[in-house]
């Protein structure tokens, strides 16, 4: 057809995207080979390493100025080489995620009568969170709680290296789905309708979402998890995972946000994606070395604004 002609890369763009899924082939097949702690050890120590000297540890510092203003100098060097470990240990813990769920004794779970509450109802919930610490280990523990969930994420640009990141995860048992168009939304509906749940990440910057506060500063939000729990009726349950010290890790299932249907949709929308990110600057702050900082979370308004440093 046209149009798959149309998207079929060109020989040069394909043989790097097959060169780079060698590449990763190599590193999972490298991290499986040392087991589980001294890869997530690997990842830390190259990434405390290189991190630093790399073009986005501008972003990282930018990012923590203003989230952090009151925050010396000296103090925010050191939080953002911890954070450069933090990002390097979860990259590699991906490899062997499947020796990382529940079942190994490594994450502990609270609020755990909270999932079984949902999937003892048979009703779907909109699970949301932030990029903190290992993400895939909630996903490790929605699986293991019994709830049917539809994992979503974002598709890496290459479709090699994202055949692999899929084929990683369903190791320990998840499906994820990347939503895409109008398609993927409605693919999203439908399965919210057959009661299945869906679990969202919602701390990236969406540049048609409603303006919201983040550490005291705008940011756009993703207004689909509000979205969804308003045309379905139910809540946004927010999840939270804490790095803990031996590639350990705790899982929390917090109270649930219920979202008031007051007639005016938009307003409805934008104080549930209110809600969402102040949970996620909550729990930044209390373990600020978890979150992905790497990430232009503001727009280029704030960053400019951004005074230069004595």
């Amino acid at each position: 057809m046209p149009g798959e002609a149309a998207r079929r890369p060109g020989f040069r763009q394909d043989l790097i995207w097959r060169l780079e899924a060698a590449a990763f082939a190599g590193f999972i097949g490298l991290m499986r080979l040392i087991g589980l702690e001294a890869a997530s050890n690997f990842g830390g120590l190259v990434l405390k390493t290189l991190g630093p000297v790399t073009g986005t540890q501008k972003t990282v510092l930018r990012n923590l100025r203003i989230a952090f203003p009151g925050m010396s100098e000296a103090e925010r060097s050191i939080l953002a080489l911890a954070q450069w470990e933090q990002t390097g240990r979860t990259f590699a813990e991906t490899a062997v995620m499947d020796r990382l769920t529940p079942a190994s004794g490594r994450i502990d779970i609270v609020g755990a009568e909270r999932l079984e509450a949902i999937r003892a109802s048979g009703k779907p919930v909109v699970f949301v969170s932030g990029h903190m610490a290992n993400i895939e280990t909630m996903a490790a523990v929605l699986v293991a709680s019994g709830v049917p969930v539809q994992v979503t994420y974002r598709a890496a640009n290459n479709p090699y290296v994202d055949a692999q990141i899929i084929a990683a995860r369903a190791r320990y048992g998840v499906k994820l789905f990347a939503p895409k168009g109008g398609d993927g939304a409605r693919e999203l509906l439908a399965g919210m309708a057959r009661g299945e749940s869906v679990a969202l990440m919602n701390d990236q910057k969406f540049s048609e979402g409603p303006e919201v506060s983040f550490f005291g500063q705008p940011v756009n939000a993703a207004p689909g998890p509000s979205r969804l729990a308003l045309r379905f009726g139910t809540v946004l349950q927010p999840m939270s995972v804490v790095r803990l010290p031996g590639v350990r890790f705790r899982v929390t299932a917090h109270e649930p946000i219920e979202l008031a249907s007051t007639g005016d949709r938009s307003g409805d929308i934008a104080r549930g994606v209110q809600a969402i990110t102040t949970f996620i600057e909550e729990r930044v702050r209390e373990h600020p070395v978890d979150w992905f900082w790497v990430h232009r979370r503001w727009p280029d308004r704030v960053y400019k604004a951004l005074e230069p440093e004595a």
